[in-house]
């Protein structure tokens, strides 16, 4: 990429120009602040991983410390950015909890590349979109996509929305079958399903104990769960 592509990766509308209608930054949506300041530490390894994906073109640095959220949405919807871009800008905008990066996080959680699925359910479960939810559960259940299903179940779990504990039953018994090989995917729904201590669980996670590798999560997970005659949560 030569100077002036990569001007244009980062560039974002000239001084005193108008941004775009679907680019403008929503009402409520914060300043999204430069790493220097803010501790955080998935922040600093998303630019360390992406630095040498970026290859030092100049449009990183602009990236990882500009302060204008109409910049970055604009990395979002300019044709042929490269993905190491729309991933700073998504990841930036939602913990700045602009609902812009909604779209570009949730295909980040499905990714082939799991860091990548680490970074999108960081940012997501601060994003603070009410669309969030279903979409986890939408992508945890495809059973087409169960090989990348990790992330979208623990993120299910941080949530502790309506649709995680029936999101995650539907995954674990699906874990079931004999030689299943996404066994990984199953003990992360049963290490959610107990942290969420719903006793809807009970049925499949005593199933799952009756599997070698799902076995160790599934009887810590009944131990979170209230009594039976309970009725509450843990």
């Amino acid at each position: 990429m030569d100077g002036t592509e990569a001007k244009d990766v980062a560039g974002g509308p000239g001084p005193g120009a108008a941004a775009p209608a679907g680019l403008r930054k929503p009402r409520g949506a914060s300043r999204p602040a430069p790493p220097g300041e803010r501790e955080d530490e998935e922040f600093r390894s998303l630019a360390d991983r992406l630095a040498e994906e970026a290859g030092g073109q100049p449009a990183y640095e602009r990236l990882i410390t500009v302060r204008d959220p109409d910049e970055l949405a604009a990395v979002l919807t300019r044709p042929g950015q490269p993905l190491w871009a729309r991933e700073i800008a998504a990841f930036r905008l939602g913990l700045a909890r602009d609902r812009r990066a909604f779209e570009a996080l949730v295909l980040l959680l499905n990714h082939r590349d799991p860091a990548r699925c680490v970074s999108a359910a960081y940012a997501l479960a601060r994003l603070g979109d009410p669309r969030t939810p279903r979409a986890a559960a939408a992508l945890a259940t495809n059973e087409l996509r169960v090989a990348y299903a990790l992330m979208p179940v623990r993120l299910l779990t941080e949530l502790r929305a309506p649709e995680s504990v029936p999101a995650l039953i539907t995954v674990l018994e699906r874990r079931l079958t004999v030689g299943d090989p996404y066994w990984r995917v199953g003990v992360a729904c049963a290490e959610g399903l107990g942290a969420l201590g719903d006793p809807r669980a009970r049925p499949v996670l005593e199933a799952a104990r009756a599997h070698p590798r799902l076995a160790v999560a599934a009887a810590t997970a009944l131990r979170r769960l209230p009594s039976p005659g309970d009725g509450g949560l843990t």
